[in-house]
């Protein structure tokens, strides 16, 4: 096997350390103040190793944005569907016959960007720019320098990084990714949350926050612009910093397109990197350079330019319409289960005698509905139990079915009490089962009713 189990759980941190020390020829480059466009590109000439790791940097980072697009530029996955479908087939069989990975390599969205076919991704990409720069280097040998190329480059990173912020920057602002807590997380102990969880609920808890973070992502927006572009980067830097810092320490899996999203940044940060070394630790005047485009006909530039504004305008308006649109569907505005809430157990008779032992491992504690079709079951022994509904349209009745046990199904009869709770009866193994139960409501939780404290004469620490 090429890989063991332990070395295949830190291929991510070893590449990641390759590419920064890849990422140093750039660094190189802008210490020696020759990686800008000047007014004659031809006059500059790069030396043999800025010229191999540009080679090496241009192909990886091309790859990466094509083979890992994660939906930064509108429909890619629609234009790039054929050489996309042969790469789903590619990397599984070199996993497989190749790098000798044994367990199986899906294919299939899961929400985490860091399986293992994205891992192969990744190391594959790094291999094939190796051996690209070796050849290119080898028959592009005489070659002065790359200036036009680092422009579109910089114009491929700049739009990558830069839609791609932004539409996390929406869903953000319109508080889409990070929920704020419902009644599953809110019945959760500290300690049943995964850190992922963790960092969901506290930063769902805040709206202003996810504002703040997400305008922090927008001005992302600033990278699509050659004027704006150092600023933009400089803001992104410490944005994608951020993000990559809450995914390595709590463990959730977007770590290798945050890490990408950082060296991306500190690439386009790199030609200025002497001059505002400059500004800011010295007393040396200096101006930064901004990049110019390649001289290209009069009616390709204005091709572009009218591309480009309107790439912006539907990433900004098809974006916001699309957060609000989701925000109706499955976000704070969507439509909630008519007995949604946490119900407390205050009484549970089985076959007629009151269950007043709260060891018995058949007593409820709490009903927990959050979204329709789903419920949750906390017991007293603290087990959970997770069931789908289905409501009868003509009675009061949910019909239970285990996630757990296919095999498990029971109805359970309800009737609300007003707005304090709900009775509820059915039948479960030949036991008859009745019970009653309190409705929380927001100000029963120290989370949700402490709110916002000017003045505060101790820390409110619980």
């Amino acid at each position: 096997m090429f890989l063991n189990p332990f070395e295949w759980s830190i291929l991510p941190f070893i590449i990641i350390l390759i590419n920064l020390l890849a990422l140093l020829d750039t660094f190189i480059i802008a210490i020696k103040n020759k990686f800008y466009m000047s007014e004659s590109p031809s006059d500059t000439n790069w030396s043999s190793l800025e010229k191999i790791g540009f080679r090496f940097v241009s192909v990886y980072f091309l790859l990466i944005v094509l083979f890992q697009n994660n939906g930064a530029f509108p429909y890619w996955y629609k234009i790039f569907k054929i050489p996309q479908g042969w790469i789903n087939k590619f990397i599984p069989w070199v996993g497989a016959n190749v790098y000798g990975v044994t367990n199986e390599i899906s294919i299939k969205l899961t929400g985490s960007g860091d399986t293992t076919f994205d891992n192969l991704v990744v190391l594959t990409a790094f291999l094939v720019a190796i051996l690209v720069a070796v050849l290119w280097s080898v028959l592009d040998r005489k070659r002065s320098n790359y200036t036009k190329l680092y422009y579109w480059l910089t114009v491929a990173i700049r739009y990558y990084v830069g839609l791609m912020l932004i539409s996390y920057g929406m869903v953000k602002v319109i508080q889409l990714q990070f929920p704020y807590p419902g009644p599953y997380r809110l019945m959760s102990t500290y300690a049943e949350s995964s850190p992922m969880g963790l960092a969901w609920t506290f930063l769902g808890f805040s709206k202003g926050y996810n504002l703040f973070m997400g305008i922090a992502e927008l001005l992302a927006g600033l990278l699509l612009f050659r004027r704006t572009m150092a600023f933009g980067a400089i803001i992104t830097l410490m944005t994608a910093m951020n993000i990559m810092a809450v995914n390595y320490f709590y463990d959730i899996p977007v770590k290798i397109l945050s890490t990408h999203l950082v060296l991306m940044t500190l690439f386009l940060l790199a030609k200025d990197i002497k001059k505002l070394f400059l500004f800011f630790f010295t007393s040396i005047s200096t101006k930064l350079e901004i990049i110019k485009r390649p001289k290209l006909k009069k009616g390709i530039n204005l091709a572009l330019n009218g591309f480009k504004i309107l790439l912006i305008g539907y990433v900004f308006i098809h974006g916001y319409v699309n957060a609000l649109e989701s925000e109706k569907q499955y976000g704070s505005k969507a439509p909630k289960p008519d007995l949604y809430g946490v119900y407390e157990v205050t009484n549970f008779v089985i076959n007629g005698d009151t269950i007043a032992n709260y060891k018995n491992e058949k007593l409820w504690k709490r009903i927990v509905i959050q979204r329709e079709g789903s419920m949750r079951i906390r017991k007293f022994d603290d087990s959970k139990q997770y069931y789908g509904t289905e409501k009868d349209s003509l009675e009061d009745r949910l019909t239970l079915k285990s996630w757990s046990n296919e095999d498990l199904s029971y109805d359970l009869n309800y009737k609300i009490i007003d707005s304090t709770g709900l009775d509820f009866n059915f039948i479960f193994e030949g036991d008859t089962i009745k019970g009653s139960t309190k409705r929380l409501k927001e100000k029963d939780f120290l989370l949700t009713n402490r709110g916002f404290h000017w003045i505060s004469e101790y820390p409110y620490n619980r």
